[in-house]
């Protein structure tokens, strides 16, 4: 009897046809009903809304909104989502008002159709997942896999698979040449080892299997090759897991030189649509808390000039975003601008700071002028907080991967802020925290990440723990 016929997969995705032609069916329904709304019909509006579908699809392309989201949270997917359509529909009304077509075009009608599409596209995106997890958690269009290796990362793999049946992957077990006394023990509820590769390439072959990882550690690279060289006879897919968390990866992508794939380590996670995100939130948020203080910050700078002599505001030199050199914006709250190559940290009952002084560091409003590093750019709301120049060289010899939290830009409030690690850092494990929990914002940041800790931030301040 002869192997049973196999179906070669195809390179464009139906699903991803799926998620386009929702997109365009979204952004048509929202001005449709934008216009529907208004009782009239604006003709006018056909060609903004082919052209809108036209830069949707550009932005999200650029974006990678159409790549597979298996695995992937659907917080973070209704997130890239709107994003994706914000970014264009700004485009669009850029173009629109520039060219002067959306000069008498109702306001009204603009409003409701970024809000109807935003809607359409968090409904068919979310309607699309659903149906992918009801037919994956029924076995139904899924894949069968085989992990090669037993090994640590392999147990971790298996571990994952089996736990998200929504990946629509389904484990058959392990193959391995090595005999069992030499691999680790699998622990119950795994998938045990099925074979050796020999038996991997019938299974393969006869079209049991759909999908190969192999788990081998990197440097067994002949292990690997013979593995490959086996595979080969068979249409698998085949995968190499590479065990890269033997190293502190920081933020990873895929890139691609000149058809040369490499992965990185340390990465800035604001890249394409969410750093345009984090830039527009920051200039939105910090241009409103400017106009709203303007007042008191404008009473706190007379105090500061009244109470004591010297500058109002004090502009030390720190670290920006990949180390570069930024000026830092505060009220002066000390007798003293230190910003040479010693710099004291403030300690409780510090003499050099006046008495109206210790009431802006306590209630951090001294912080407030960062405001305008934001809106310039040179900072961010939420991110590692920026340390003086003097105290970066100082412990960026003591704290491996400590220069690692320029890779995105400092913020006026960060993780470490609400976590507790705020104010002095009089011995060298509270800067490590501090450091450690700069890392963890930087592989785990997400806008709502930001607004959570912007909220969090406002209870630390009114709890006034640290301050001095």
């Amino acid at each position: 009897m002869g192997l049973p016929a196999r179906r070669i997969h195809q390179q464009i995705s139906i699903l991803g046809s799926l998620y386009r032609l929702a997109d365009a069916a979204s952004v048509a329904s929202g001005l449709y009903f934008a216009v529907w709304a208004m009782g009239s019909v604006h003709t006018d509006l056909l060609l903004p809304g082919a052209a809108a579908i036209i830069v949707h699809y550009m932005v999200a392309e650029l974006g990678g909104m159409y790549r597979s989201w298996r695995g992937v949270s659907t917080n973070r997917e209704v997130v890239a989502v709107l994003s994706t359509w914000l970014v264009a529909l700004a485009v669009l009304v850029g173009i629109g008002f520039a060219s002067g077509r959306f000069v008498d075009v109702p306001r009204v009608i603009l409003g409701t159709w970024l809000l109807g599409t935003a809607l359409c596209l968090v409904l068919s995106h979310g309607l699309l997942r659903s149906g992918q997890k009801w037919m994956w958690l029924r076995g139904l269009n899924t894949n069968g896999c085989a992990i090669v290796g037993v090994t640590e990362l392999g147990i971790q793999l298996a571990d994952n698979l089996t736990q998200m049946p929504e990946l629509g992957l389904r484990l058959a077990g392990y193959y391995d040449d090595r005999p069992p006394e030499r691999s680790p023990e699998l622990p119950p509820g795994i998938k045990q080892r099925i074979g050796d590769i020999d038996d991997l390439v019938t299974d393969a072959r006869a079209g049991f299997i759909d999908r190969i990882y192999i788990t081998f550690p990197m440097r067994a690279e002949e292990r690997i090759r013979g593995v490959l060289a086996k595979l080969a006879d068979t249409t698998a897919s085949v995968y190499i897991v590479p065990d890269f968390f033997v190293f502190q990866m920081l933020h990873s992508r895929w890139t691609d030189i000149g058809g040369l794939p490499a992965v990185s380590v340390f990465e800035n996670p604001l890249y394409g649509v969410d750093g345009l995100v984090k830039r527009a939130f920051d200039l939105v948020v910090a241009g409103l808390l400017t106009v709203v203080l303007a007042v008191p910050l404008f009473v706190v700078a007379i105090a500061i000039k009244l109470s004591s002599r010297g500058p109002v505001f004090f502009r030390q030199r720190r670290y920006g975003l990949d180390g570069r050199e930024i000026l830092v914006w505060k009220f002066r709250t000390m007798t003293v601008c230190e910003d040479g190559a010693t710099v004291t940290q403030a300690t409780k009952a510090d003499s050099r700071i006046t008495p109206l002084g210790a009431l802006l560091r306590r209630t951090s409003i001294d912080e407030l002028p960062q405001l305008f590093n934001v809106l310039e750019g040179s900072m961010s709301l939420v991110g590692p907080r920026p340390h003086a120049a003097a105290h970066n060289e100082q412990y960026r010899k003591m704290i491996q991967g400590y220069m690692l939290r320029h890779k995105v830009k400092p913020g006026i409030t960060g993780l470490a802020q609400v976590r507790g690690w705020r104010g002095e850092t009089d011995t060298l494990e509270k800067m490590q925290r501090r450091v450690e929990c700069d890392h963890e914002y930087i592989r785990e940041w997400s806008l709502w990440l930001d607004v959570k800790i912007l909220f969090r931030t406002a209870r630390v301040v009114l709890a006034a723990k640290n301050a001095y």
